[in-house]
């Protein structure tokens, strides 16, 4: 997990504790609307990922209607509005979005990442 938040911290100048919770909610939302077998797959591959989607789960991001609209589904957007609401701005999440499919690719397979994004609409464009 730290060589994935040191990519992440380089690529879009977040602060590693800001990356770390970024990363934990978007895997968090991968957990909840992508196919779980390969989504399992790609979290036994990223060492910490099940701690830092707990970190994310418990910290939360934002609150408000983006926060109603991420605990109440909500999709894609709704993750990009719990990820502005942890300080990601708009500019940092299509980099963040794909450092983090780069590195899965890495380790968990071009066949596991190809399912995710697949089965999830609207991911395509934050990856």
């Amino acid at each position: 997990m730290e060589e994935l938040i040191a990519r992440v911290t380089q690529k879009t100048g977040l602060d590693a504790a800001t990356a770390r919770k970024a990363i934990g909610l978007i895997l968090g939302y991968l957990q909840k609307e992508g196919p779980q077998a390969e989504v399992t797959k790609l979290i036994e591959a990223l060492p910490g990922a099940q701690d830092a989607i707990s970190e994310g789960q418990s910290g939360g991001g934002g609150g408000g209607l983006m926060g109603m609209m991420g605990s109440m589904g909500g999709g894609v957007m709704a993750l990009g509005g719990q990820l502005m609401g942890i300080g990601v701005s708009m500019g940092q999440m299509q980099p963040l979005g794909k450092e983090l499919f780069a590195y899965g690719r890495e380790k968990a397979g071009e066949d596991t990442m190809g399912a995710i994004m697949g089965s999830i609409p609207g991911l395509s464009q934050f990856v």
